[in-house]
């Protein structure tokens, strides 16, 4: 799943250093007598309900904050975002709708650490005009941890 560096939430601040924020595939279902439910498949355990669609989809980003802050308190390790296409064949997720929820998960890797790299001047600025081209990096280092998640997450 590939990550928004620096990208926007609606609330209007970007994510701390501009680093990371994924787009966690959402399961939406509702029964004829219940409020709107969704399922976090690639988080085991994570789910959420609203009175709306919005207000489901709202409160999942909640119920992921709690999920990682427990997951980080207990030491586990973080959830592998994969694509919707994993989850398709799933009985569990046969009736529900498929929605994607951006959620920020940069202050769950720890503190940022500084460190030097040696990059081949060439490819060096290439990445500094995508920076400056694309408003989804805010800097080299935004870039680096999009692309090295990108890397990892395969």
């Amino acid at each position: 799943m590939m990550p928004h560096i620096g990208y926007e939430r609606p609330e209007g601040a970007t994510s701390q250093e501009g680093l990371t924020e994924m787009k966690f595939p959402v399961v939406l279902h509702k029964d004829a007598d219940s409020d709107y439910g969704v399922i976090v498949p690639d988080v085991p355990g994570c789910f959420s309900a609203g009175s709306t669609v919005s207000q489901a989809f709202e409160n999942v980003k909640e119920a992921l904050s709690l999920h990682y802050e427990g997951l980080v308190a207990d030491g586990e390790p973080l959830p592998q975002v994969r694509e919707i296409d994993v989850h398709l064949d799933n009985p569990d997720y046969a009736d529900g709708i498929w929605g994607v929820v951006d959620f920020d998960i940069t202050p769950y890797f720890g503190k940022s650490v500084r460190f030097n790299a040696s990059l081949p001047e060439q490819l060096l600025e290439r990445i500094d005009q995508t920076v400056r081209r694309d408003q989804r990096y805010s800097s080299r280092s935004g870039f680096l941890a999009a692309a090295a998640l990108r890397e990892l997450s395969t």
